[in-house]
Formats: C-alpha cells, sequence, structure tokens
C-alpha cells in the first residue's frame, strides 16, 4: 500500500485510520530451522541470500519526503508483509466499535448521532459473527505450514468483511466529526459537561482525584510520561525560587539547600517544546481558539518520605512575565487554591504535547521504523538477527503510517486534540526523532543516569524506572543467550557483513542519532537489548496510559483553553475549568485512546510469524528446546509478573504497565 493512496482517504478518516488497510493475507516465509551468520555458508548459499536482499531493498524504500514528516527517514511504502494480521485487526476493530459507540452517543441531540447508533448496533453484530467465524478458522488450521484453498478462501472473505466494517466505521466517525463541536465553541465549561462524554464508556478513575496534588506527582513517576523527571542539584536562574518560599510549602525544617545536597528535589522543563508551546493563541476552525504553556515545575521527596510531592510552578519560561505558584492544599484560600490547580493544568497539557509528540511518537514508534526498515533491507531472513527482531518490529511500519495520519495530518484527530499549527507539530515531532541519542537516551541505565534518577535511596518511589529495569535486565539475559549462540566471538562480529550493513544503514539513511559500527558480542547485545526494550516494554509504558489517563480531559488535554494564570487574583473554579480544552478535542481523545490503550496483541516472549496462522519463528533446538534460552526468557518474564504484583500491593498506587503480561512484542497499536 503506498502512502500517497493513503493519503487519498487521510483527511476523512481520522482517528480511524488505524483501520485503514486489509488486514494482511502474504504467503508465510519458510521457516529457518537452524539461522546462519553470512560469512558461515557456502559461496552458493551466500549468492542467493544477496538477491534475496537485493529484492527485499526494491520494496523496502527509504523516504525523507512524508508528506507530513518531512525529513524523518521513513518507508516509501507499506509492503504487504507488513500489513496488520487479522487477528490483531479484529481486536482494533472491537475496541474502535465500543470508541465510535461512545462518541456517537455523546451527540446525544443529533438526528444523525440517532442513526449512527443504530448503524453501529448493526456493525457489533457483523463483528461478533466475524469473530466467531476466525476462531473457527483458527482452530481448524492452527499449526499448518501450507493452508487449505477452502481456508484461504474463508480468511480471504474474513478480511474482505473486516475491511468493510472498519470502512463504515470510519464514515460514521467521519459524519460526525464533520457536524462540528458539541456546543459553543467558547462558551462557559463545567467538568460535568465533559463527565457528560462518557456515555457507554466508564470514565477513568483519575476523575474522582482532579484536584489531588500526590496523584499529579505520581504522573511524573508512574504516568504516562515518566521519561522527562530530572534530579536538580540547583535551580536554574529562570526559576527563581526562593528558600523562604520553600520552607512555606515543605515546612520550616526542610531547606532548599538540604534537599538539593541530599538528592531530594527534582524538576520539570518544557523548553524542549519549542514551537510547540507558542507565546499566543492558535485558532482552529473545529476547536476555536486554544493555548499550550512551556512551564517549569519543581517537586521535592520530604526528609521523612519516599514519594515526591509538588513544590512549585512557573507556567513560562521568563520569570518576569510568569510568576511562581507555590502548592496549596487548603481549599479555604480559594484564589491561591484555584491559581494553583490552573498552574498544575499547564504542566498537564505541556506533558501531554511533550508524550504525545515525543515519547510516544518519535521515541518509540518512528524510532521501531528505522530498525524494522534496515532489518528487513540488511538482514537475510535466514539470519539469526532477522528472526530474532522480526516479531519485534511487526505492525510497526503500518501502525507508524496510520499515526502520522490521525497525528499530523490537518482536520484530523491529533489536530483537534492538540494546540499547535499542524506543521509545527511536524516539524518539532521530526527535530527531536533526529536528536534522540541511541545510547545515551535509548538504553534505559544510561537515560535514568543522565537525568539523575537512578539512585532508589534518593528516589524510592519510581515504578516506572523499577520495573523497567527488571524487564531490561531480563531481555539483556535473553539476548546475551541468543548471541552466544551464534556468534562465537567478537570476530563473528566484525565478520558479520550484514549486520555492519545494518549498522551502517541505521546511521546513514535511518539518520539513527549517535549508532556507530558494532564490533564486539557485548556491544551487539547492549543494541539488541535496546531496540526490543523500546518496541516492546518502553512503547507500553508510554502507550497504554493514555487509556486510563489520556481520555479524561480534565486531567490531561492536549490544549489549554484560556492562558495560564499570572496571580491568585480573581481565581476560582470558573476560571479554572474555562482553561479546559473544547469538548470536540475532549470527545477526540476518548475515541483516540480507548483505541490505543486498549488493544494488546502479541505478548513479549511469543515469537510468531505475522502470517496467519502464525508459526512459531524461532525453531533452533539451541535456541527453543526444553530448558532452552527462549524458555528461560519465559519463564524469568512469569517471575517480573509475579514480582510486580507483589510490588503493587505495598505501592500507593499500582502501576501495571509494565507486567510482562500486558507489554505486547512490538509497537504494534
Amino acid at each position: 500500500m503506498k502512502r500517497r493512496d493513503i493519503l487519498k482517504w487521510s483527511a476523512s478518516a481520522g482517528g480511524l485510520s488505524l483501520l485503514a488497510a486489509k488486514p494482511s493475507t502474504a504467503s508465510a516465509a519458510l521457516p529457518v530451522l537452524k539461522p546462519t551468520l553470512p560469512q558461515k555458508i557456502d559461496p552458493i548459499s551466500a549468492t542467493l541470500r544477496r538477491l534475496e536482499l537485493v529484492g527485499r531493498q526494491a520494496t523496502y524504500l527509504w523516504t525523507e519526503s512524508h508528506i507530513n514528516l518531512a525529513g524523518v527517514p521513513m518507508g516509501a511504502v507499506v509492503p504487504a508483509t507488513e500489513l496488520p494480521a487479522l487477528e490483531h485487526q479484529l481486536k482494533t476493530i472491537a475496541k474502535a466499535v465500543e470508541a465510535v459507540t461512545n462518541f456517537a452517543a455523546s451527540f446525544a441531540t443529533s438526528a444523525l448521532a440517532s442513526g449512527s447508533l443504530q448503524s453501529l448496533d448493526n456493525l457489533r453484530t457483523r463483528l461478533a459473527a466475524l469473530q466467531a467465524s476466525f476462531d473457527q478458522l483458527l482452530a481448524a488450521n492452527g499449526g499448518l505450514l501450507t493452508l487449505p484453498a477452502a481456508a484461504l478462501s474463508l480468511l480471504g472473505t474474513l478480511t474482505g468483511t473486516a475491511g468493510d466494517i472498519a470502512t463504515q466505521l470510519k464514515q460514521i466517525h467521519h459524519d460526525l466529526l464533520s457536524q462540528g463541536p458539541l456546543g459553543a465553541l467558547n462558551g462557559p465549561k463545567t467538568v460535568a459537561q465533559y463527565d457528560a462524554l462518557f456515555v457507554t464508556i466508564d470514565k477513568p478513575a483519575v476523575a474522582q482525584l482532579l484536584h489531588d496534588n500526590d496523584l499529579f506527582a505520581y504522573m511524573r513517576v508512574g504516568g504516562p510520561n515518566p521519561m522527562l523527571i530530572k534530579r536538580a542539584t540547583a535551580l536554574p536562574a529562570k526559576f527563581p525560587l526562593g528558600d523562604a518560599q520553600y520552607r512555606q510549602v515543605m515546612g520550616a525544617d526542610d531547606s532548599l539547600a538540604d534537599a538539593a545536597a541530599s538528592g531530594r528535589l527534582y524538576l520539570l522543563d518544557y523548553e524542549g517544546l519549542g514551537d510547540m508551546a507558542p507565546t499566543g493563541p492558535v485558532s482552529k476552525p473545529l476547536t476555536g481558539t486554544g493555548y499550550v504553556y512551556a512551564p517549569v515545575a519543581l517537586f521535592a521527596r520530604p526528609k521523612t518520605g519516599r514519594s515526591l510531592v509538588p513544590v512549585a510552578i512557573q507556567c513560562g519560561q521568563d520569570p518576569a512575565l510568569n510568576p511562581i505558584f507555590l502548592r496549596v492544599d487548603d481549599t479555604a484560600n480559594a484564589e491561591a487554591y484555584w491559581a494553583w490547580q490552573s498552574a498544575k493544568t499547564a504542566v498537564q497539557v505541556a506533558d501531554f504535547n511533550y508524550h504525545e509528540m515525543f515519547v510516544h511518537l518519535g521515541r518509540t514508534h518512528l524510532m521501531s521504523e528505522a530498525f524494522a526498515m534496515a532489518t528487513q533491507r540488511q538482514f537475510a531472513t535466514a539470519h539469526p538477527l532477522s528472526r530474532l527482531l522480526s516479531p519485534h518490529l511487526e505492525g510497526a511500519m503500518f501502525i507508524n503510517e496510520a499515526a502520522t495520519l490521525i497525528i499530523m495530518a490537518p482536520l484530523t484527530t491529533g489536530d483537534v486534540i492538540l494546540t499547535a499549527p499542524i506543521e509545527t507539530l511536524q516539524q518539532q515531532c521530526g527535530r527531536d526523532r533526529l536528536a534522540y541519542d541511541f545510547y545515551d537516551r535509548m538504553m534505559l541505565p544510561n537515560d535514568l543516569r543522565t537525568r539523575g534518577v537512578d539512585d532508589t535511596a534518593a528516589l524510592p518511589d519510581y515504578p516506572y524506572r523499577d520495573d523497567a529495569l527488571l524487564v531490561w535486565n531480563t531481555i539483556a539475559q535473553w539476548v546475551g543467550d541468543y548471541v552466544a549462540a551464534y556468534y562465537l566471538g567478537d570476530g563473528d562480529v566484525t565478520g558479520d557483513y550484514e549486520l555492519q550493513a545494518w549498522a551502517t544503514e541505521l546511521a546513514t539513511s535511518g539518520k539513527v542519532h549517535g549508532f556507530r559500527p558494532v564490533t564486539t558480542r557485548a556491544q551487539l547485545v547492549d543494541v539488541l537489548t535496546a531496540i526490543i526494550f523500546n518496541a516492546s516494554a518502553q512503547h507500553a509504558a508510554v502507550n497504554f496510559p493514555q487509556y486510563s489517563v489520556m481520555t479524561y480531559a480534565p486531567f490531561s488535554a492536549g490544549a489549554g483553553g484560556t492562558p495560564a494564570p499570572t496571580s491568585n487574583a480573581g481565581q476560582s473554579e470558573a476560571s479554572w475549568s474555562q482553561m479546559l480544552p473544547s469538548r470536540l478535542g475532549a470527545q477526540e481523545q476518548i475515541l483516540l485512546f480507548h483505541i490505543l490503550g486498549g488493544v494488546y496483541y502479541r505478548p513479549l516472549g511469543e515469537y510468531k510469524d505475522n502470517v496467519f496462522p502464525h508459526l512459531p519463528v524461532l525453531l533452533d533446538p539451541a535456541i527453543s528446546g526444553q530448558g532452552g534460552p527462549l524458555e528461560r526468557f519465559r519463564n524469568a518474564l512469569a517471575g517480573i509478573e509475579n514480582t510486580i504484583r507483589q510490588r503493587n500491593t505495598a505501592r500507593s498506587r499500582p502501576y501495571e504497565h509494565l507486567l510482562p503480561s500486558r507489554i505486547p512484542s512490538s509497537t504494534n497499536i
């Protein structure tokens, strides 16, 4: 499917462009019983491998001219083998039906919504029948290398039905979106109006703790974006918080100097949003006027506490224009309390934008695209690293195509949810992706150390860090065992000309910042660990909280409705509620994140072909035999599951996003 063909319908697809393509009906690759390094095979086999790669390189073509992400290396086409499996599409369509049903129901007074709900009932019935037929097909043909003609015919029929349901869903969503916003663009806003948007979908639990300061702090270590918080050994000059102000919040027995010296100060700084946080309003046709902010926020760990608490927020980068607001817990001081709540909202809006464009889209999705392209272009099917990496890169190119159309195209879901002009979003996302350093940032231990948050004694309560390291170390052990089975020494690494071409391509065509030649087994293990962790666990950690946090716009939104406060004077619940985004944007958040945060497909530890009936791809007894590396990896993942569940019994809030059972193998949603 060519990207330019997809673009023909992108403007009307909106958030449902996830459902764009027909599921893959490509043929399964021949099984590889014993993967081999290219330098260890005979000349005829080597020639055949080169011919295979020539054909692959003619299919997987690089481009830096994607209409919505110019300058970012991506695949010029989405090959048939990269389209999602029918099983995946059925999961996605099921969530989309739920999301569109709620979307239609939230337009309760609309005649169009009433008709849409009737159509959705019919689609729901068709989908149930389709799922039952697929389940029967899978039960009858599981494990077969070659499908009977009747099974192939039925698979094609089911695929067509899924495509038809998806097309109708997109049309229903498009028609509702096109009728415009619910209510006046700039009228009075209340939380009750946003609560009313949850009609057939439950409100997330964060709605009960909307103004809670502890939850606000927890988001930095266990929310959708746990990747920005940094230890502060001193405060920057642009954030002139004084010791007296610090003591006013934290108590007379603490001091700013002591907190800094003992590693108890932590900072959020959204300067990196750049032009995504314009200083003035941005007007859009469907959502009216919106704002994004570039705040600086200070958190601290109390002397006797384990968890961060918020201290102060400055809603912009220039202290001359943006006063510092101190934490207020007492609602009796109404103006100060609501000024503080408004400052928190400014942080949440900034974090939403930083998360979506950088942490989520750029650093997981678009990075996986580079690895998917290079892996397909430079590793023959029989290469051991092709067998290892392909399941971790499955679906990335298709979902990235959908993501660039959902978020990065004019008048689609992302343009409705986010504030900055679409051209600015495109430029800034691309800038961050190209600057993201592979070794310093994508390798988890290095990133934690760089941000100064690796010390568990200084910052005991950081569930993302602690659970992520469990998964990282287990992946590293698995990869180490796998590499050792094929690379007997460093000479095998340097002699692997497919590996060397892969590394060169990532550094050049893929523009992966900091990527360099791989020369040792230890380095290769680190590189592969980072790629697999990023495509699986890291994506899970930043994707799935969207469902439980970012569907609720009063708590987390891509736009603010008014400028940030500049003083306590006149602040009230009414002024705070005017900071909430357009209600149409809130409706789209529910729809998009219900889908993105609700599809779990192919858990970590499964290595199967993308083509029905999804046969195993790791067949070498040295890897998949009883008691071998793959079994040990799966057992270790089960152990992590138990460890995290035990940790959650003692945590103030359970952190479940890195339970291995909830980590898909690849960035496939």
